[in-house]
C-alpha cells in the first residue's frame, strides 16, 4: 500500500507517529528525533526524504537534519541515495530492534566490566562493593538471558519466513 493511498487513514498514522514519538521521548530520546523515527517506521517502505519528513511532520529542514544526524549516529536509520538523484533518502534499518538490542549487549558488557572492577576496588565486603557485585550478577544474568532470547527470536523468524515461502 502506498503511504498516500486513499485507503490509508492519514489521521490514524499521524496519531501513531505522535504517540510512539511521545513514548520514545519519555524513554529519553530527543523529541524531534523520536518523531522522525516514528514517521520513518510508519512509512510503508520505511524510507523518506528530508523534504517528505519536513512536510509530514510540519518541521523545518534544519530540525529534520539534526534529528537525522542523531538517528544515524545511534544506528537506528541509514542514509542512501535515490538512483539517479542527488537527494538523500533515510531508511529504518532492517531488523532495527534486533540490532539495537544486540548493540545494547555490548554496552551492558562494558558496564558489567566497569562494575566488576568497581566492586573489586571498593572491596566486595563493603556495602558499596557488595551493591556493585550484586549489580554485576544482575548484568551477567541479563547477558545470558538476552543471548538466549535473541537466539529464540532468530529461530522464530526463520521458521516464519520458511512458512511464508511455502505459502502457509
Amino acid at each position: 500500500m502506498n503511504d498516500n493511498s486513499p485507503s490509508r487513514n492519514q489521521e490514524a498514522v499521524a496519531r501513531f507517529v505522535e504517540r510512539f514519538a511521545a513514548e520514545m521521548t519519555e524513554a529519553g530520546m530527543q523529541r524531534t528525533a523520536s518523531r522522525v523515527f516514528a514517521a520513518l517506521l510508519s512509512s510503508d517502505d520505511a524510507s523518506l526524504t528530508s523534504a517528505e519528513l519536513s512536510e509530514r511532520l510540519g518541521i523545518s529542514p534544519a530540525a529534520v537534519s539534526g534529528a537525522i544526524r542523531y538517528l544515524v549516529q545511534v544506528s537506528l536509520i541509514g542514509r542512501e541515495r535515490d538512483p539517479g538523484s542527488r537527494r538523500d533518502r533515510y531508511r529504518v534499518h532492517n531488523e532495527v530492534w534486533y540490532t539495537t538490542f544486540a548493540q545494547r549487549d555490548a554496552v551492558l558488557m562494558r558496564w558489567e566490566n566497569a562494575l566488576r572492577d568497581g566492586a573489586d576496588s571498593l572491596g566486595r565486603d563493603t556495602p558499596a562493593g557488595a551493591r556493585l557485585a550484586e549489580t554485576v550478577e544482575f548484568f551477567e544474568f541479563l547477558q545470558e538471558e538476552l543471548v538466549t532470547m535473541m537466539d529464540r527470536w532468530r529461530a522464530l523468524q526463520d521458521e516464519r519466513r520458511a512458512e511464508r515461502a511455502q505459502g502457509l
